[in-house]
C-alpha cells in the first residue's frame, strides 16, 4: 500500500493558499477534449485535475511552490491535440503534461513529446499502442483495453443468464477498435462466441442503423465502447428498439442521464468503471477517494462525473509526487522521477512498470477495475 499525498478535508478548500504569495508557480499542462463529441468526459477529467491542484495548493503546493494547471482544448480532434501540445510546451513552457483523453488524440501527440523532451502522464487512453510505440516520455495510469478485458473475464461467472455470444458496437477509432480486438480475444479463450461487429463514427448522433443490424444476431450480449454521449444514446436506443442483448459498456464512462431519466422499467445495463462513487468505502484508499468525492460535491459538480473526474485527480497527484521526488520542475528530471513514483490514488496504488521496446520503454500502471449494473435509475455492484 502506498502512502497518499497530504489532502485537506473539503471544508479547507476555501482557505487561502498555504504557499508564499510570491512563489513562482510550477506549471502542469493538460490537453483534454473540452468541445466536440467527447467534451463531457474531457470536462470531467479537467475538473478532477483542477480539484487536485486546489487540494495540493491548500496544503502547501510542491517544493514550496503553488501548482498552476494550464488546460488546452484539443477539441476531440487529433490534429488539434498536436496543436494543444505545442502550445503548452512552446508557449507556456510546461515541464510536464497530462492528456489527451482519447487514444487517437494521445497517439497523435506522442511524437511531439519526444521531439521536445516533455513527459506525459496518460490519464484515459487505453490503446496498447500508447505504451508499445517506443516513446520513453510516456507514463500511463489508465488500464489498457487488454487489462480491462482480463478484469472483465473474472466477472463472467456472475452473469445470469450466462454470456454465450457477444456482438460489438465500437467507436471507429484506435480506442474502439482496439477494445473490440482485446475483448474478442478474451471471450474466445473462455469459449464465448462472437457475433456481429458494428462501428460508429465518433461524431454520430443516431445509432439506429447499427442497432437495427444487431437486432437478430442471436447474441445475448452487446459490448459497447464509446464516450459517455454515445454509450448513453446506444442504451437508450437499444431499449427503445427492444434489442434482446444485454448491454455492457467498456472504457470507464457512465451514462449519467439514465440515473434521472432511466431506460424502460426493468432494463439492465452493465458498466466497466475505474472508480465507483457508489462504493467509496471499498476503494483501495478510502481516505483519498472520500477527499476527492467531498471536494467534487462541494463544488456541486455532477455526481456521475466522479466516475471519470478521478482520472485528472490521480494524474495530478502522480505528477506532483514526481516533481517532489525530482526536486525541480524540469522535464528530464520529472521523467526520471516518474519511474520511482508511488502514489495512493483514487483508483488505487499507482506505480509504473516498463512496457514497449527495450531501451525506449514507456511506463504502464496496473489500475483497478469495477463492474456495476444500472437498472431503473439505481446502481449496484456486479
Amino acid at each position: 500500500m502506498f502512502k497518499s499525498l497530504p489532502l485537506l478535508p473539503a471544508a479547507a478548500l476555501g482557505v487561502l493558499l498555504a504557499v508564499p504569495a510570491l512563489a513562482q508557480p510550477i506549471k502542469i499542462g493538460m490537453s483534454q477534449p473540452l468541445t466536440g463529441p467527447v467534451a463531457a468526459s474531457g470536462t470531467y477529467v479537467a475538473n478532477g485535475a483542477r480539484l487536485a491542484v486546489e487540494h495540493l495548493n491548500a496544503n502547501g503546493g510542491v517544493l514550496g511552490q503553488p501548482l498552476e494547471l494550464i488546460v488546452e482544448d484539443n477539441k476531440s480532434n487529433p490534429r488539434e491535440a498536436v496543436n494543444a501540445a505545442e502550445k503548452l510546451i512552446l508557449r507556456d513552457k510546461v515541464p510536464v503534461m497530462i492528456g489527451a483523453w482519447g487514444s487517437t488524440f494521445t497517439l497523435a501527440t506522442l511524437p511531439k513529446l519526444e521531439e521536445y523532451g516533455v513527459p506525459l502522464v496518460v490519464e484515459t487512453a487505453s490503446s496498447s499502442k500508447v505504451t508499445t510505440a517506443g516513446n520513453p516520455w510516456v507514463f500511463r495510469i489508465s488500464p489498457t483495453s487488454k487489462m480491462e478485458a482480463l478484469a472483465f473475464a473474472q466477472k463472467l461467472a456472475s452473469f445470469d443468464p450466462p454470456i454465450k455470444q457477444v456482438d460489438f458496437l465500437s467507436v471507429n477509432n484506435d480506442w474502439g477498435l482496439g477494445a473490440a480486438t482485446e475483448f474478442e480475444a478474451m471471450l474466445k479463450t473462455h469459449g464465448i462466441a462472437v457475433g456481429r461487429k458494428e462501428t460508429v463514427s465518433p461524431d454520430a448522433t443516431d445509432l439506429s442503423a447499427q442497432l437495427a443490424a444487431l437486432r437478430n444476431t442471436g447474441s445475448d450480449s452487446l459490448i459497447v465502447t464509446s464516450g459517455v454521449e454515445q454509450l448513453t444514446l446506444a442504451i437508450r436506443q437499444a431499449s427503445e428498439q427492444r434489442l434482446k442483448q444485454r448491454v455492457i459498456t467498456t472504457g470507464g464512462s457512465f451514462p449519467e442521464q439514465l440515473l434521472e431519466h432511466p431506460a424502460p422499467a426493468g432494463y439492465v445495463s452493465t458498466h466497466l468503471l475505474f472508480f465507483s462513487p457508489w462504493t467509496v468505502d471499498k476503494a483501495v484508499h478510502p481516505e483519498v477517494a472520500k477527499a476527492y468525492v467531498a471536494g467534487w460535491e462541494q463544488k456541486k459538480l455532477p455526481f456521475p462525473g466522479l466516475t471519470e473526474g478521478f482520472r485528472g485527480y490521480d494524474a495530478v497527484l502522480t505528477v506532483a509526487k514526481a516533481i517532489e521526488l525530482a526536486g525541480k520542475a524540469e522535464p528530464a528530471a520529472i521523467r526520471d522521477a516518474l519511474w520511482k513514483t508511488q502514489v495512493a490514488g483514487v483508483n488505487g496504488d499507482i506505480a509504473f512498470e516498463k512496457d514497449g521496446p527495450q531501451g525506449k520503454e514507456s511506463g504502464q500502471n496496473a489500475p483497478n477495475i469495477y463492474v456495476v449494473k444500472l437498472a431503473d435509475g439505481k446502481v449496484t455492484e456486479q
